[in-house]
């Protein structure tokens, strides 16, 4: 593709329009937690439930009706990281979020397993739970599953929504940093919890995190998967989605926050000037995991795209 993360023209910026997202309602309520000396205590959020798809038991979550909107998590994160979603967007879809294999309540998969296995789970999974087609929501490798998704199963999406994703690391960020990134998952997956969390939480999930947004990332993070990690990882790293994104045909909104330092803004940018027809839009003040730093704006993004865009 010739181009990387920071090297997006002025003319890939002025072919898409750039919206800022904004919400008219006061700023989202502290969470529950009590901070990050004194632990968490349990957030409200719906309980697990669980499916089988083929070998593997697969958790997730899932609240309200309406047309489905499916929820596919970052790495080291899971259902969980969905919590104020299912919260805020209840009365308009029905919300599902899974727990992907080899993270949170699921069953890990075979060290064969690829991201077209995860595409093809995802497949699965939306079978048992009997959903045909849906809106579909992949955060940062939760957004690499939804592209393998689409370029499988196109007729099951709806829409589409990528947020703080990439074209693959060996597509967006180039073969350097793809083998840099997987290295250091590789080396920090065999550490003890509480060595590893403070690696991740919150540089690299957030921009200007409170305590309580901290802490409540650290106890999702605190129960990662070594295995699965290294098998998400892997997948980003050998991934290059440029060619496929030409034929997404769908609405594509991109919802990225402006202050992500995994999945820069230049990476979206690149990303807009490769889907027909992609809208990007940005979320002020926040990191590569928007959703939770800024979720009322996040939220809103959703919402409104998902009801504003016409379907064939």
């Amino acid at each position: 593709m010739g181009r990387y993360a920071g090297e997006a023209t002025a003319d890939d910026t002025e072919r898409r329009p750039v919206t800022f997202i904004a919400v008219t309602r006061p700023g989202c309520p502290p969470t529950a937690c009590s901070g990050l000396s004194g632990g968490i205590p349990s957030l409200s959020i719906e309980p697990v439930k669980r499916v089988q798809v083929t070998d593997l038991t697969v958790a997730f979550r899932s609240v309200g009706a309406g047309a489905p909107l499916v929820l596919l998590h970052g790495f080291l994160c899971d259902s969980r990281a969905w919590r104020r979603q299912l919260e805020d967007l209840a009365e308009d879809f029905r919300l599902i979020a899974w727990d992907a294999p080899g993270a949170g309540e699921s069953s890990d998969p075979p060290d064969t397993f690829t991201i077209t296995d995860w595409a093809e789970c995802l497949s699965g999974f939306l079978d048992a739970v009997a959903v045909r087609e849906a809106n579909i929501v992949g955060l940062s490798w939760g957004g690499l599953v939804a592209q393998e998704f689409y370029r499988l199963y196109p007729t099951r999406v709806l829409r589409l929504v990528l947020a703080g994703t990439y074209a693959g690391w060996l597509g967006s960020l180039g073969p350097t940093v793809a083998r840099e990134r997987l290295k250091r998952c590789e080396q920090q997956s065999y550490l003890p919890p509480g060595e590893f969390v403070p690696k991740w939480v919150p540089v690299e999930f957030f921009h200007d995190a409170s305590v309580d947004l901290a802490q409540e990332m650290a106890n999702v993070v605190s129960s990662f998967h070594p295995a699965g990690f290294r098998l998400m990882a892997k997948s980003l790293a050998e991934a290059d989605t440029t060619t496929a994104l030409e034929q997404i045909a769908v609405p594509v909104l991109l919802l990225w926050g402006e202050a992500d330092r995994r999945s820069p803004v230049d990476v979206a940018q690149r990303l807009a000037s490769l889907i027909p027809g992609a809208e990007l839009a940005l979320i002020p003040d926040a990191g590569h995991v928007s959703n939770m730093e800024q979720p009322e704006r996040f939220s809103a993004g959703l919402r409104r795209f998902c009801q504003a865009t016409q379907v064939d």
